[in-house]
């Protein structure tokens, strides 16, 4: 199959064409026809496997086969979690659609909401937004969802694990009854599914590669160390081997910030990327990595799914992450079409239990290679993980501590009432400041 026989528009694949692309990446070629169809769809879509473009290009297909005459209005909606998959989404849209008539804008907390709101008064067919600034512009009355004929909701499991079930809840609320919707998931737990009960109708399931997989294009290994003698092994592994585009995951935004200063001092650039730092701040990080004025952007897990770097050969887990799933998000930001990638651990023994749940999930041993000059000392004895203020931190899916606040979003989890966390602003709503 290949992207001429998909039944898109001239203008969609001349758009498709000028990035190089002809023929379907495997999600592509089952949701392309299914979304033109107007079907309602449930699709398993693992990082790197192009569903941004699945959804796109369909969306892009049936928004302009039927332009209405008048001022333009919201007529397709795409839900991230994160501000950073927002912007990545958003740039999809843009340069598929850019031979098109269509009007996109992307929405999200930590920007001035000001200039969002002259792009909403000046008309838009396509949103893309995370849902706090999303119900941010609804309740400051400069947002209509009423026309809406298309919602997508992307990275869905991800949107629950933040929280955001209640604005999902709030946002459906709003939207036509009428309409088709997409929903987009790397897994399908059981509050996924009941999610989808209340609003797909009769979906289209798709799974174009088995969940919780790593790509096979991805070459995984463990360098088992001491704790104290990662950043030493680090800084020999990007010099030895000439590292010259390297992504790093830490467990904490303090973690992060120390491991770039002391690359930095190592005479290896580096620069951090978190939760705490303003979104202009992680826009030129992320923008000078890519470029290649840095070599080394040093990440929380908030970068463990949305970005997406061309050609990323090297990604780190200086750190493993407490949750197994995320080890699969991380290292699936390397790998990515159809590209070769190398996914290494630096391991000490406090990890090992961590290291085990990730291997039960991926039913299969992660290979060892213990780096000459840097063996560990058996007489190390492992030590609680931190959190990041001297507290152990309990490993495994769900863990979550009530009180803090989120890594990408600025919300606090609150004690849980009934079995389900609350979210709340750390700002009052609707302040123009608030949340993304």
């Amino acid at each position: 199959m290949s992207f001429d026989t998909l039944g898109l528009s001239a203008e969609i694949f001349r758009a498709v064409r000028d990035q190089g692309y002809t023929k379907p990446t495997p999600i592509q070629s089952q949701c392309i026809p299914a979304i033109l169809a107007r079907r309602d769809i449930m699709a398993a879509a693992q990082t790197g496997t192009g569903k941004t473009a699945g959804f796109t290009l369909p969306m892009l297909q049936q928004l302009i086969a039927h332009m209405p005459s008048g001022r333009r209005a919201v007529r397709a909606l795409v839900l991230t979690p994160t501000r950073e998959l927002a912007a990545q989404v958003a740039e999809s849209v843009a340069t598929y659609g850019r031979y098109t008539p269509l009007k996109s804008a992307v929405i999200f907390g930590g920007v001035n909401i000001n200039p969002q709101i002259q792009a909403l008064r000046r008309g838009v067919d396509i949103l893309v937004a995370t849902p706090g600034r999303l119900l941010d512009h609804v309740g400051q009355k400069t947002l209509d969802l009423s026309k809406v004929e298309i919602l997508v909701l992307d990275e869905a499991d991800r949107m629950l694990d933040m929280g955001f079930i209640r604005d999902i809840r709030r946002i459906l609320a709003l939207l036509p009854k009428r309409r088709q919707n997409l929903l987009f998931s790397a897994t399908f737990s059981n509050d996924i599914k009941a999610l989808a009960c209340e609003f797909l109708r009769s979906p289209q399931s798709i799974e174009a590669a088995p969940r919780n997989t790593a790509s096979e294009l991805v070459a995984q290994r463990i360098h088992p160390v001491d704790r104290e003698r990662k950043r030493e092994l680090l800084s020999f592994l990007i010099g030895s081997g000439n590292w010259r585009q390297v992504l790093v995951f830490t467990r904490t935004k303090h973690g992060a910030n120390r491991l770039a200063e002391q690359l930095m001092r190592d005479g290896i650039t580096a620069v951090a990327i978190h939760g705490n730092k303003s979104q202009g701040a992680r826009t030129k990080a992320l923008a000078d990595f890519k470029k290649g004025a840095v070599r080394v952007l040093v990440a929380t897990d908030i970068a463990a799914r949305g970005l997406d770097i061309d050609q990323l050969p090297h990604v780190v887990n200086f750190e493993l992450p407490n949750v197994a799933e995320d080890y699969v998000h991380r290292i699936g930001r390397t790998g990515r079409a159809g590209n070769e990638g190398e996914a290494i651990s630096l391991v000490c023994v406090d990890e090992h239990r961590l290291l085990r749940d990730i291997e039960r999930l991926l039913k299969r041993d992660i290979v060892k290679a213990i780096v000459p000059g840097y063996e560990p000392d058996p007489s190390i004895r492992p030590e609680p993980i931190s959190n990041g203020r001297n507290k152990p931190r309990a490993s495994g899916p769900g863990t979550r501590r009530a009180g803090r606040p989120d890594e990408t979003t600025g919300h606090v989890a609150a004690r849980p009432r009934g079995g389900e966390y609350r979210r709340r602003p750390q700002r009052d709503r609707p302040r123009a400041s608030a949340r993304g």
